[in-house]
């Protein structure tokens, strides 16, 4: 009990620091996840008594990784599909299957390709930093969109986006960590028996979160009681997750498809318009709450990687998942007609790394080698997309002429 005690009150002295960084970024209206990062990097480099012990236990790579994948990442994906309304995604549905699918698929290719031959990382080792760099973040992108009157358009392609390539970058990871030198040594085959597999945790996924998703959807017909159905929404995310990571199709692709059918059937046939505020108003709190640890996490984490005299290696590795993104991007949106230049330009360079990808990096075991590289390239990555592209995103946005200055811009 007393373990548990210390625990809480280690995790409630960051939440409190958290909630005091939030707070001030608001009133001087700058992204809340960016100040954290900053925040934890001071409080990482600072020895406060106070926090000794919250920061030690809070940056173990179990507890981060564990408290990310486990608890957080389908509370944050849950909310975004809950509050992402079904005819928007259908609307821009073709840029972002583009996008999530055809880009991820061609960005994580194109970074492989580069790790290896050009930063001489072995094989699984390069294919294993191309799907971490696969998953996009945009919470702080979408906070800066609103504000700033950004097409709803927009808004819906790099969300989207970013929840389906959150399933297919974590399929991707466990191919390439567990499976590729075995698929490689196997020829051909392999290469089917890969593919397959990647279908296995796709479609199963879907399956999963398709059925659940119907089933709670059917539950909200019998009761007009916002409580109750607030926390039907709670079991459906996490059921959804660890059911599907149990019989071993994807828990992220599981969340995504039950999160979807729940907010758009599911509000249709069941919600009345007091539970519907009542339920977003609910996840409003429980993502600001779960985004704040995260991000003053990643910031307090990275004084456990060692960067050593690296540094040509690491702009290396950012100009390889620039490159990568860029290529793939363009490449994807390149067949759809009157797709705007300018919407081309903000999306790429808002296509953030975040936790989901320190997380993933984090759950290598210690026998994989390269695993030293693969952390502090990951978290490098990772701290110059937060910190460079997403405080640069507001100038480009505004030049670009895509906020609500900008009444011409063609919302197709």
């Amino acid at each position: 009990m007393n373990e548990f005690n210390e625990t809480f009150i280690q995790l409630l002295i960051l939440l409190a620091v958290s909630m005091f960084v939030i707070a001030v970024a608001k009133k001087i209206n700058q992204p809340y996840s960016i100040a954290l990062v900053v925040v934890g990097l001071l409080l990482g480099s600072v020895n406060i008594p106070v926090l000794e012990e919250a920061e030690a236990y809070i940056t173990q790579s179990h507890v981060f990784q564990a408290v990310i994948i486990s608890l957080f990442l389908p509370i944050l994906i849950g909310d975004a599909t809950l509050k992402l309304p079904f005819g928007h995604l259908k609307e821009q549905g073709k840029p972002v299957l583009a996008l999530a699918f055809g880009g991820t698929l061609l960005s994580f290719l194109l970074i492989a390709v580069g790790a290896y031959y050009l930063l001489d990382l072995p094989l699984v080792v390069a294919f294993t930093f191309a799907s971490l760099m696969s998953a996009t973040d945009p919470i702080s992108v979408i906070s800066i969109f609103k504000s700033l009157g950004v097409p709803k358009s927009v808004v819906t392609i790099i969300e989207g986006e970013s929840l389906f390539n959150d399933g297919i970058a974590v399929v991707l990871f466990q191919i390439s960590s567990v499976y590729l030198l075995s698929y490689m040594e196997m020829g051909w085959t392999g290469v089917g028996s890969g593919i397959l597999l990647f279908l296995q945790f796709a479609l199963g996924g879907i399956a999963v979160g398709a059925a659940l998703g119907w089933f709670f959807s059917q539950l909200l017909r019998f009761y007009d009681d916002y409580p109750l159905e607030i926390a039907f929404s709670m079991l459906l995310f996490f059921g959804s997750f660890f059911i599907a990571e149990h019989v071993h199709v994807s828990g992220v692709i599981a969340v995504v498809v039950s999160g979807l059918i729940f907010g758009s059937y599911g509000a249709r046939i069941g919600m009345s318009e007091t539970t519907l505020m009542n339920i977003h108003s609910f996840w409003d709190v429980i993502t600001l709450l779960a985004n704040s640890l995260i991000f003053l996490m990643i910031g307090l984490e990275i004084q456990h990687i060692d960067f050593g005299d690296r540094w040509l290696l690491i702009l290396a590795a950012i100009l390889i998942v620039l490159a990568g993104r860029t290529i793939a991007l363009y490449s994807s949106v390149s067949l759809l007609r009157d797709f705007p230049r300018k919407w081309k330009s903000v999306l790429n360079w808002g296509g953030l790394k975040g936790s989901l990808s320190i997380a993933l990096a984090l759950s290598l075991p210690d026998s994989f080698k390269g695993k030293d590289d693969v952390l502090m390239l990951t978290f490098s990555v990772v701290l110059f997309s937060l910190l460079v592209q997403g405080l640069t995103i507001k100038p480009l946005v505004l030049r670009a002429g895509v906020g609500e200055h900008n009444k011409n811009v063609n919302e197709t």
